[in-house]
């Protein structure tokens, strides 16, 4: 009598073949992008070198460019990060709703919804920044308006999720006693989604203040302009100085964030 013995394996022939074939194509697709970028060695054997050189230009840092132009720019850039963050959400909140199905049950509203929301993910900030400062000439507005287009899609798309996931028993009684819609959105949806609207918002704001500082590289105000006049005139100990802020400016703006969720959520 034989016994025959089963051998267990985790993946099929096929799906084998299949991750081969990904793993083939990743790396084809490697080395094509590599040969399409012409990626010159030479420039890589003396970047240690010109780091540097780099650095030791920038040192010392000139810390008395802090209060002659870099502290005024800084406050700039927060402004641009909290209108920004503030006029975001005059499109994302209706969109949100929109695109929420247990609010709005429209198809057409939802494809709508989705469609702003893709679109204004879909475009880099300095990309919006570089298209209003064309329309509005270099300044704040142009900055404001480019971190509000850029966050409607992100603060968007997760209000509505948020949405989606309520617990629809209040919305329920509340329709049943027969409330108006306004006092539905208010005292049903509003109150379950608070946590998770201040999360978002903060979030999305603590992202701008990183975003913004670079938006004056294309004219849209901020410290971002400072730290381009100085890199074109080569003052590397004003553009360290410049650059210290920015990432004091980033690590203060995470801490706020973070202590004011565990404040409110």
């Amino acid at each position: 009598m034989t016994t025959t013995h089963s051998h267990w394996q985790r993946f099929t022939l096929k799906q084998k073949l299949s991750r081969y074939s990904v793993y083939l194509i990743l790396l084809i697709a490697l080395l094509q992008s590599i040969r399409t970028v012409e990626v010159i060695p030479e420039f890589f054997y003396d970047a240690p070198e010109q780091m540097a050189d780099m650095f030791t230009r920038m040192w010392p840092i000139d810390f008395a460019f802090y209060s002659i132009s870099v502290h005024d720019a800084m406050i700039e850039t927060l402004n641009i990060a909290t209108l920004g963050t503030l006029v975001t959400l005059i499109f994302a909140l209706p969109l949100a709703l929109m695109n929420a199905s247990n609010v709005v049950s429209s198809p057409f509203s939802h494809w709508i919804a989705r469609f702003f929301l893709v679109s204004s993910r879909s475009v880099n900030s300095l990309v919006w920044a570089l298209l209003f400062v064309a329309i509005f000439g270099p300044g704040v507005i142009a900055g404001v308006l480019a971190i509000a287009f850029r966050s409607v899609g992100f603060v968007g798309k997760l209000l509505a999720e948020a949405i989606e996931e309520i617990n629809m028993g209040p919305i329920e009684a509340l329709r049943a006693t027969g409330a108006s819609w306004a006092s539905v959105l208010l005292k049903g949806y509003w109150p379950q989604i608070l946590p998770a609207f201040f999360s978002i918002v903060l979030f999305r704001w603590d992202i701008n203040v990183r975003e913004s500082a670079v938006l004056g590289l294309v004219g849209a105000g901020g410290i971002g302009v400072v730290l381009n006049d100085a890199m074109n005139l080569f003052e590397w100990q004003r553009v360290a100085m410049a650059l210290l802020a920015i990432f004091a400016v980033v690590i203060l703006a995470e801490i706020v964030v973070v202590q004011i969720r565990k404040k409110l959520i």
